[in-house]
């Protein structure tokens, strides 16, 4: 059950890939791949809850939307909803959840509004790495692991001339096409014009084409600590990028030299997908080994409870139950509790 979203939503995708390629074949690649990637997430021999996401998507009603703030802490969009309104949309983006990346807000000050208050302050993250980036208008960039769309979206509003999202999460890829969907009103009513320069497509970075060199950021936030070859994501980033472009790049930490590197035995913090957690220093160690140039540490910073916590709008376990009950600076299998840096570095 497909609505004018989702295919307004690739009809874009594809428009831009195309006038890629007419300047630099390798982005003929992409296109050849586009149908697949973009077929699979809606194939449910694939993912069973696809058909239910679509229609939550496809029932959201249209909204006539005056502006959207993609440079606020909170992505606003900004439009009236009636009673029927507001509770039919509150329901729809119900059934998507788990939010985990946001705020996001649909309405208005005077009236109805719906505040999507997710598992993570994604805001803070952004403010702490929004500094040191290399300004990102004009350029063409890539969010690798970009949940939801919430930093794409904050790109966007930084003036990147254009931003790929990839996730291959069928949830996440349906939250993003349902912010897009009120993103879009604003564009259908002469407001808001450029908001289609943020484009997802629902696939890990080891789908895509080696060695694209078609982005001039790339950002890889909370995705290296999940990867069982950080040298190969490390690679696989570098390819996307053309060259003297930047590499932003987020991950867990411990403290520690330049040979430090935590291996945990099982779990950490309740994940069982966490492999590598380096120092800085050996992350430095890791990307100019990896042909990174002008490595340099922009921010550390310890995961709050303020920060990654349960909500309404996410109501699962979260970072609290994650750590000791009576040692916070510690998780529950006794290990460090999570700290992350951003490094910026140059191909």
């Amino acid at each position: 059950m497909l609505n004018d979203t989702i295919i307004h939503a690739e009809r874009e995708l594809y428009l831009t890939l195309l006038a890629w390629a007419q300047q630099q074949p390798n982005a003929y690649e992409w296109l050849k791949q586009l149908p697949t990637w973009l077929n699979d997430i809606k194939d449910k021999a694939n993912y069973a809850h696809a058909p239910a996401y679509q229609a939550s998507v496809a029932r959201l009603p249209n909204l006539i939307v005056y502006n959207v703030q993609l440079d606020n802490d909170t992505l606003t969009i900004n439009a009236p909803l009636t009673d029927s309104e507001y509770k039919q949309a509150t329901a729809l983006l119900k059934q998507l959840m788990p939010w985990r990346k946001g705020p996001f807000q649909i309405g208005n000050d005077e009236g109805n509004s719906i505040f999507i208050d997710t598992e993570w302050h994604s805001d803070w993250k952004w403010q702490r790495v929004a500094p040191y980036l290399s300004p990102l208008k004009g350029r063409r960039v890539l969010d690798v692991g970009g949940g939801s769309g919430y930093h794409g979206w904050r790109m966007a509003g930084a003036c990147a001339d254009t931003v790929i999202i990839i996730d291959p999460s069928c949830l996440f890829y349906h939250q993003f096409m349902a912010i897009r969907h009120f993103v879009g009103r604003a564009d259908a009513d002469g407001h808001g014009k450029g908001h289609y320069r943020t484009h997802y497509i629902p696939v890990p970075l080891e789908a895509l084409p080696e060695n694209s060199q078609l982005f001039d950021t790339v950002f890889s936030m909370g995705v290296l600590y999940h990867r069982q070859s950080p040298f190969e994501h490390l690679q696989q980033l570098k390819g996307q990028l053309i060259k003297g472009g930047e590499l932003v790049l987020e991950t867990l930490v411990i403290d520690g030299g330049a040979n430090t590197v935590l291996v945990p035995h099982d779990r950490y913090a309740q994940m069982n997908n966490v492999y590598f957690l380096p120092s800085v220093a050996a992350l430095i160690g890791w990307l100019e080994k990896a042909g990174f140039s002008e490595v340099r540490c922009v921010d550390v910073a310890v995961t709050s409870t303020d920060e990654q916590r349960k909500t309404e709008w996410m109501t699962y376990h979260s970072l609290a139950d994650f750590l000791d009950s009576n040692d916070p600076t510690k998780t529950i299998e006794g290990y460090p509790a999570p700290m992350r840096a951003t490094l910026i570095a140059k191909k």
